[in-house]
């Protein structure tokens, strides 16, 4: 049929149902028609195999949660949004709690929810805009500079106990400031301060950090310098994990304490700083002595240092009291000195009389020994030792030999009484075959068979003739 004619066999007019159906049928004769369900089942398949898990960066908006534990949110930016579901196995790894307008990036794979037919993500994992690489930015200079030894303790300087002039490195205009000026009105308000301002966050803030270490390191009137900023959020706290920054704290000679954020926050400054301090009002209190504790402690010495000046007093007078009352007249003293010179001089002549009496007996003695010991005595009692014992080693070997010659001779006899020999001559005989073994039944011979019979003196070679068992 040419194209002219299908259009006019379409346009016809339907003159029955009879002919209706029947048109019906044809029309939809071939055709794979799909439910509802089955088009979302496929659309679903085609999303989940050929869109792999990416990463999707919006706001969240439209958040609920409800009592199964479930996340549903939308991501949307400027120009397009689109609906999210984290489910509470996967959620509950998550380390904050999302609100509506907050910026995030989600680990998501695409999928299509079949009873609406709604386009979705199903989130796998979430963090906040911009914390994962600067989180991973962070993890790897901490880990570079720990690796140099940058954080080892060997390095770590201590705070003086009570500092003479303090530095403080922070923003002139804020909280950190007045909380650290705070505690030191309280707790040591005699401390000198020195602000070096400096901005805190943003472009240009590392390096006036940097600049600022220096110069307060530089200068010999601070002994312990403070760096400090209130809490924020990662990129507010960023000028902080400067590389620079940490290897200026590092190289500075003067004790350095950080004092960034709050507790939770750890930067690559407080690593690299003497101390760290949990947050600026902490860092106050580390360096500064409580002045009304240093006043009752001067108190206290105080009262000990009097008590012991009128103890040392009073022992002084006791002293002084005693020497008077022992103080003599000069001739008496002289008196008794020279009847004591006598005493010593009687002793000391005594002494030597006694002295020369036992050294006369020593003298004795040991020439008493001297003869006892003479080499010509001891040699000659020695050549009488070796004597006898040369007389008593020679009737020895005579008694062993002796000994020795009886049971050999005893041995021999009873070797001649068990020798063949000695049976031979008794008249027995030992016959032997060709082969020289030694015949014990006459089994072991045949007629013809030649031996050799072994006598008392001498041997015979016999044919054997006949053998009876």
């Amino acid at each position: 049929m040419s194209p002219t004619d299908h259009s006019l066999a379409l346009s016809r007019p339907m003159t029955s149902s009879t002919d209706s159906n029947t048109d019906s049928s044809a029309l939809h004769s071939g055709r794979h028609v799909l439910s509802v369900s089955e088009l979302n089942r496929k659309a679903k398949q085609l999303l989940e195999i050929h869109l792999p898990l990416m990463w999707v960066e919006g706001e969240i908006s439209n958040f609920s949660k409800p009592s199964s534990g479930h996340w549903y949110f939308t991501l949307k930016d400027q120009n397009a949004q689109v609906r999210c579901a984290m489910f509470r196995g996967r959620n509950g790894l998550i380390k904050f709690t999302p609100k509506a307008g907050d910026q995030v990036q989600v680990r998501a794979r695409v999928s299509l929810y079949e009873g609406r037919g709604d386009y979705q993500l199903i989130a796998e994992h979430m963090e906040e805009a911009g914390f994962g690489i600067l989180q991973k930015r962070y993890q790897e200079l901490k880990q570079k500079l720990e690796d140099e030894g940058l954080f080892s303790e060997t390095h770590k300087k201590a705070l003086p106990c009570a500092p003479n002039h303090l530095a403080v490195i922070t923003s002139a205009t804020g909280a950190a400031l007045h909380d650290v000026l705070s505690v030191l009105k309280r707790r040591f308000p005699s401390l000198p301060v020195t602000l070096l301002p400096c901005i805190v966050q943003g472009d240009g803030s590392s390096q006036q950090l940097i600049e600022a270490v220096k110069l307060a390191d530089a200068d010999k009137r601070f002994d312990v310098i403070i760096v400090c900023r209130g809490g924020g959020p990662i990129e507010d706290l960023w000028s902080f994990n400067s590389e620079g920054l940490a290897r200026s704290i590092h190289a500075a000679k003067t004790p350095i304490v950080s004092a960034v954020g709050h507790e939770i926050d750890f930067t690559i400054a407080d690593f690299a700083a003497d101390v760290r301090a949990p947050t600026p009002s902490a860092a106050a209190e580390l360096i500064s002595p409580n002045a009304p504790e240093l006043l009752q402690a001067l108190k206290e010495m105080e009262r000990q240092l009097e008590s012991r000046i009128n103890s040392f007093l009073v022992q002084s007078q006791q002293q002084l009291h005693h020497t008077r009352q022992r103080l003599r007249n000069p001739k008496q003293q002289l008196q008794n000195w020279a009847q004591r010179l006598d005493i010593l001089e009687i002793k000391l002549s005594a002494t030597q009389q006694s002295g020369h009496a036992l050294r006369s007996s020593l003298i004795d003695k040991l020439r008493s020994r001297l003869a006892a010991q003479n080499p010509e005595i001891a040699v000659k009692r020695n050549q009488q030792t070796i004597a006898d014992i040369n007389h008593r080693l020679a009737i020895a070997m005579q008694h062993k030999l002796d000994a020795q010659y009886f049971a050999l001779s005893k041995a021999g006899g009873m070797l001649n009484i068990m020798s063949p020999l000695n049976t031979l001559k008794r008249g027995y005989a030992i016959a032997k075959d060709s082969n020289g073994a030694i015949l014990r039944e006459a089994k072991d011979t045949q007629k013809g068979d030649s031996l050799q019979i072994l006598l008392g003196k001498g041997e015979i070679s016999v044919i054997v003739a006949s053998t009876k068992a």
